[in-house]
């Protein structure tokens, strides 16, 4: 039987996660993926949705979709170059000045000084992205049919729910659902900062009359927002290794450096799982049932390719603590960052180029491990369905099976 899937071409949706510096892996596989591609290619991804960082990365590849490669490359020379001073103020001054004013609004109850917004000033951000991306660039790619659609995420702090920007070609619609939405707009620097606005460490943004944070907030359902825009493939490039870290012995109390590192995981990567695991379900459903379409519920089979990195990105982060400002390092220790458990949070602040260029690296080595596999997936071809679900577990194996069977 010819499965109908197959019949037509199926539109791609990329799907780009947040994780701070950890981003930098997400670009590494992009640059694979190009050099997989002919010359000159047009980006092979109608629709392209990220979150916090990999909104920025997303939106990397809207500005240039005509030419992919292009896209890629000015997305690699920026991450590449990256020094946290190029992210958020991290000389011995601003730090000082940062500290005093959280210790005075503390000792004052905000009498001396309001509480300050966030813990870093992150306009050195603001300033680059304005540089490198002109906004007018994303409605020229869909203009020219080089792109559907182009969503990223922003939390906001008001209505308490996750809102998916987008801009696309006529014929996409809103949605929403509980505690989610997905709203029309046309794209600006401002949804850009939103999306970064890591909670405690970035100020959040105003828009209209809302402030939002991070898209990673209440993100329950990360794809989502690509499959309502038309995408029926996903290729979701993540930012965190499955293996589990050895357990030290003893045990360690956390610090609120790993605490806090803990919860950044969990910001960015517990949504991304829960939904591979929801829609690896739905798949099995829609296998056995075939699709399901009614008023109320609307399931179809969606196939996903996931790229995650090969190797602890925590552990990596230590190897290049040195390169951090020495005021960074100072506040990092005195969090218990530094202490063993602490990488998670330098993985994600750790915007230094000796750490970047390595994740670039490992990101395509990984792709091109897989390039076959990501050259027929690009290509329409059928993928293995249970390839996904071997690597991350996400379905019980058959000797699960079995013991839940006898209990």
């Amino acid at each position: 039987m010819t499965d109908e899937r197959n019949a037509i071409p199926q539109k791609i949706g990329l799907v780009l996660p947040g994780g701070g510096a950890r981003a930098a892996y997400q670009v590494g596989v992009l640059r694979a993926i190009a050099d997989l591609l002919p010359a000159r290619t047009a980006n092979p991804f109608p629709v392209v949705t990220g979150t916090s960082a990999g909104a920025v990365n997303a939106t990397a590849i809207a500005v240039h979709a005509d030419r992919f490669r292009v896209a890629i490359g000015n997305l690699e020379r920026v991450w590449r170059n990256f020094h946290v001073n190029d992210v958020f103020r991290a000389d011995t001054a601003s730090m000082l000045r940062s500290g005093l004013h959280w210790v005075l609004a503390m000792m004052s109850g905000g009498w001396l000084l309001p509480p300050p917004k966030s813990l870093f000033d992150n306009s050195p951000l603001r300033a680059l992205l304005a540089q490198h991306f002109d906004f007018d660039g994303i409605r020229r790619s869909i203009a020219a049919g080089h792109l559907d659609a182009l969503a990223m995420s922003a939390a906001g702090y008001i209505n308490a729910r996750s809102v998916s920007f987008f801009e696309s070609r006529p014929g996409c619609t809103p949605w929403t659902r509980t505690r989610r939405a997905g709203e029309p707009a046309i794209l600006s620097l401002d949804h850009l900062m939103a999306s970064v606005a890591v909670p405690f460490l970035f100020p959040p943004v105003l828009m209209g009359d809302e402030y939002y944070g991070d898209g990673a907030m209440r993100e329950a359902n990360p794809f989502s927002a690509a499959i309502h825009l038309g995408a029926q493939r996903l290729l979701i490039i993540g930012t965190r290794n499955e293996s589990r870290t050895a357990t030290p012995s003893p045990p360690l109390c956390p610090t609120f450096g790993q605490i806090f590192g803990y919860m950044l995981d969990s910001l960015f990567t517990d949504g991304l799982y829960s939904d591979l695991e929801r829609l690896t379900q739905v798949n099995e459903i829609v296998k056995r049932l075939g699709p399901i379409n009614t008023e109320s519920v609307r399931l179809q089979h969606i196939d996903m390719l996931v790229i995650l990195p090969s190797r602890d990105l925590s552990e990596l982060a230590r190897h290049h603590v040195k390169s951090l400002p020495r005021a960074l390092r100072v506040l990092l220790r005195t969090m218990g960052a530094m202490n063993t458990g602490g990488g998670q949070l330098m993985s994600y602040l750790l915007f230094q180029d000796s750490y970047t260029r390595e994740l670039i690296a490992l990101g395509y080595q990984d792709a091109m491990r897989r390039s076959d596999e990501l050259r027929d997936f690009i290509e329409g071809q059928q993928v293995d369905p249970t390839a996904t679900t071997r690597r991350l577990r996400l379905l019980p194996s058959r000797e699960e099976k079995r013991a839940e069977a006898k209990q």
